[in-house]
């Protein structure tokens, strides 16, 4: 059986993006890129909701175009190359290697994860918040960023049922940023 791992920056006041859809303040220094590149290496699919999978591939296609730090230079290459898949009603294709999912979102997603695949969702509260809803995220890992944006979007959005989790690591990278993984109780390693 495969896996989905929630992977998502947030301020320490609980936003994934600032007032005004700012997204420029995660400090991807040399310890968390690491991390990041290992997390999403080999056959890895790579899991979007539509905005910020329009986000994703206006940057990573052409990234050594627009940047020169050390993290861009090397996940890009790596997210030209792998497996990708976005959850919208409105999109009808995509490019890079991509996958299209409209409807039966949470089927087809159980399906590709029995199938073995593994899977990392990118940020997003929406698609987060609906396949937390349903059960279809395994794990969650949540990179608390040293920075409080007064406001944004939270990292997920009202549920209708409590989801229990079970700590399974913590730890601070590059002196700056604390990874809070997850699990989910009935998804135990």
């Amino acid at each position: 059986m495969g896996e989905l791992i929630h992977f998502v920056h947030q301020s320490l006041d609980g936003f994934i993006e600032g007032p005004n859809g700012e997204f420029d303040w995660p400090r991807m220094n040399p310890e968390l890129s690491t991390y990041s590149q290992e997390l999403t290496g080999g056959d890895t699919v790579f899991l979007y909701g539509r905005v910020v999978w329009e986000m994703m591939s206006s940057y990573w296609p052409n990234a050594e175009r627009h940047s020169t730090h050390e993290h861009d230079l090397a996940f890009a290459p790596i997210w030209r190359e792998a497996p990708k898949v976005v959850v919208s009603s409105t999109l009808e294709k995509a490019d890079w290697n991509t996958r299209v999912i409209s409807e039966n979102v949470v089927e087809e997603l159980t399906a590709l994860k029995r199938s073995g695949a593994r899977m990392v969702l990118f940020g997003g509260s929406s698609l987060a918040s609906f396949l937390t809803e349903h059960g279809v995220i395994d794990e969650y890992q949540i990179f608390v960023h040293p920075v409080v944006l007064g406001g944004g979007k939270p990292v997920f959005q009202e549920q209708s049922h409590r989801t229990g989790l079970e700590l399974v690591e913590s730890r601070t990278l590059d002196s700056q940023v604390v990874l809070l993984r997850h699990r989910r109780e009935d998804a135990r390693e």
